[in-house]
């Protein structure tokens, strides 16, 4: 028989070993994903997903299932232990002239920038945008797998997920390009 999530969680928080290997096992993929997805680097997003599961074994005590499902409330950690991760890192030395200094430009430094740029614009979304916005474009969930999971109407789902994209679509378009127009 499989445990639910929230069985897991209340596993973890008594201190039940085999629950928390389960828990581990089960979201490991999803959360190091996310952690993937906002910091843009393979070594970090592993350590940030490491820093996501001790956050939620030392606060299972405190889930609550009232107040949602132990996936969302295990990725919710994990966004913000991301976040947290890219905060960090963006302490760039800065130059006399106030330029922050930046190594030459290779591919993987452009695909971090990227990520990082990302990221920062999924925060500047209302958060009901980004989080169903990072389930259906990073995780592949469907406008109604959103709605179920969230407890919310389909069209609502999928309205944020539209104006979720087209925001992110104008705030990174190439200068020069003619930008989506806003989403209705």
């Amino acid at each position: 028989m499989q445990m639910s999530d929230e069985s897991l969680i209340e596993g973890m928080a008594s201190g039940d070993q085999d629950a928390t290997a389960v828990f581990v096992r089960r979201f490991h993929a999803r959360v190091y994903g996310l952690a993937l997805g906002v910091v843009g680097d393979p070594g970090l997003a592993e350590e940030v997903a490491q820093d996501a599961f001790v956050r939620a074994w030392r606060h299972a005590a405190t889930y609550d299932a009232r107040r949602g499902h132990g996936a969302t409330w295990l990725l919710t950690i994990t966004r913000n232990a991301a976040v947290d991760a890219v905060r960090h890192r963006r302490d760039l030395p800065v130059e006399p002239g106030g330029i922050a200094a930046r190594p030459p430009a290779t591919a993987e430094a452009a695909d971090r920038e990227g990520a990082e740029r990302l990221s920062l614009e999924l925060e500047g979304l209302p958060p009901e945008q980004s989080r169903l916005v990072v389930l259906a474009v990073g995780y592949g969930f469907t406008a109604a797998e959103i709605a179920e999971r969230e407890g919310i109407p389909l069209g609502t789902a999928k309205t944020r997920i539209r104006r979720g994209l087209a925001r992110l679509r104008r705030s990174l378009a190439v200068p020069g390009e003619n930008p989506p127009p806003e989403a209705g």
